[in-house]
């Protein structure tokens, strides 16, 4: 699914065939999560393939590196520049792209020096699905921020969204809702969430969340479109009488939400405002609509 004997990434400084990049067993980021990365698209344009938000997932990936004192080497215009080659030689236009940093070999708690950089691309599409999701409200937590750096996007965090994942899925839904510490609505396993009312979006303010580029994309989206956004604190009884709401994330993309423990919303998605941002944001990255939005 991910790739055959001849994709090829970038491990360290070369690009070779996916079959022949390697980690060491003994490696601290199998062992204890420390590691970070990120996940970004590209897309078919007009004007060639596009790697959307290349800089800001990129000054995340070194802004999370920085936070799990992990030291890099490389800038953001580097990575950008390994990105656009690895899509390259696979022969990608439209493609999910998965930049990695993991450590050497360590069996101890502190720092590594060992530092390696992996870039690998394939084509996936929304995380999610076209279908409007089925979504529960987890019994998991997002984590204590005080105890890791939730903005961060760190290897050993996503534990957290597998279990909520699973535990969904194992009921029959296709996606799960998360809480904070305080019960307050965060985010999903692995997207940001919205939900409107009286034509208003809300959403869950910085603090217990992952700091969504897609997220920012929204809001850059919705100011552009006159819609107002309330980040604020909600508890799920906020939610009783939602009129839509959606998830936001790179993978996921803009992706409708049916129901949250089985209570369909008001709206149906193609009146709501999240499907209105949904179509902008779809031509926005494919090159379709160049509104006062970054999009590169």
């Amino acid at each position: 699914m991910y790739y055959n004997d001849k994709t090829i990434v970038f491990l360290n400084g070369k690009f070779i065939r996916a079959v022949d990049a390697h980690a060491g067993l003994f490696n601290q980021t199998m062992h204890y999560g420390n590691g970070v990365f990120e996940g970004i698209r590209s897309y078919k344009t007009s004007n060639g393939t596009r790697v959307f938000k290349s800089k800001e997932h990129f000054e995340r990936l070194l802004y999370s590196a920085e936070m799990m004192h992990i030291k890099m080497k490389y800038s953001v215009n580097e990575l950008t520049d390994i990105t656009y080659q690895v899509l390259e030689k696979n022969n990608f236009s439209d493609a999910y792209i998965r930049p990695l940093v993991y450590l050497g070999e360590n069996m101890q708690l502190g720092p590594v020096n060992d530092v390696n950089v992996f870039v690998a691309a394939w084509e996936w599409a929304n995380y999610l699905g076209d279908k409007l999701t089925r979504v529960m409200l987890s019994s998991y937590q997002r984590p204590n921020p005080k105890s890791c750096h939730v903005e961060a996007k760190v290897v050993g965090h996503y534990i957290n969204s597998i279990l909520a994942t699973t535990e969904a899925k194992s009921k029959g839904y296709d996606e799960a809702l998360l809480t904070d510490m305080n019960g307050h609505v965060a985010e999903a396993s692995g997207a940001n969430f919205f939900y409107e009312k009286k034509g208003k979006l809300f959403t869950a303010p910085k603090g217990n969340i992952l700091m969504g580029i897609t997220r920012a994309t929204v809001l850059e989206i919705a100011k552009e479109e006159g819609i107002e956004v309330e980040e604020t604190f909600f508890k799920p009884e906020a939610l009783t009488d939602a009129d839509s709401a959606f998830f936001c994330g790179t993978a996921a993309e803009v992706a409708g939400i049916e129901s949250i423990n089985d209570r369909p919303f008001r709206l149906k998605w193609e009146d709501s405002l999240g499907r209105r941002i949904q179509v902008i944001y779809k031509n926005l990255v494919t090159g379709k609509l160049e509104k006062k939005i970054n999009a590169v």
